[in-house]
């Protein structure tokens, strides 16, 4: 943990103001800090979310069993507390977190919220990009005839890198003539195509949105 998350921990929180349930806690909410996907949802008291606040991990409350879990501490699926906040009308809390390992639910899915139906899982939503890049990734595993996508996969580095290249120069145009419609449209294009790239190589966007993070300055 950099020396501004664990300033921010220890300055965002008023944990004597949070208004706890007549059992003395407060749902929270748990969100992947990289493409805002909801893991899961817990319960706090005030020692737990003291003890989360201390240690930069998250810890809750369990109902169940009556007594305090460090998650990951059986799995080995830790969360890596980012930030915290409270709500507006601080009784809810939003832990922002580095999952280890990818995976917050028990049953070993990324999310505890991929329930649909019965018998149906389906991820739940992420940002925009990363949900395109998905479906990026499902044409290239599962193609479809009539896909544009697919034909991208098809034509491999050389179709896939001339249309960033052409891309790149319409924003460029774009820009320079200030027709902001236009520039939105264009960086779109790039984004898609580029989205491509990314899939065709397997790297993940999330390996994108790491180096991102860590240009934050």
């Amino acid at each position: 943990m950099s020396v501004d998350e664990f300033t921010s921990l220890h300055s965002a929180i008023p944990i004597d103001r949070i208004k706890y349930d007549e059992r003395g806690l407060v749902p929270a909410i748990v969100q992947d800090y990289l493409d805002g996907t909801v893991l899961m949802m817990a319960w706090m008291n005030s020692e737990s979310l003291a003890k989360t606040i201390a240690t930069g991990e998250t810890w809750f409350w369990s109902r169940s069993r009556q007594e305090f879990w460090h998650k990951g501490t059986t799995s080995g699926h830790i969360q890596h507390v980012k930030s915290l906040r409270y709500d507006c009308d601080s009784d809810a809390l939003l832990v922002t977190v580095e999952q280890v390992g990818d995976i917050a639910c028990h049953t070993g899915e990324r999310s505890c919220f991929h329930q649909v139906a019965t018998d149906t899982k389906i991820a739940p939503p992420a940002d925009t990009l990363s949900d395109l890049y998905q479906t990026i990734c499902d044409r290239r595993d599962s193609p479809q005839a009539g896909s544009y996508t697919q034909s991208l996969f098809a034509g491999g580095d050389n179709k896939i890198l001339k249309k960033i290249g052409e891309e790149a120069v319409e924003v460029v145009m774009a820009c320079k003539d200030d027709r902001p419609t236009e520039i939105a449209g264009e960086v779109a294009d790039l984004f898609y195509h580029t989205l491509v790239a990314l899939a065709h190589h397997r790297v993940s966007i999330r390996d994108v949105y790491r180096v991102l993070q860590q240009r934050k300055k």
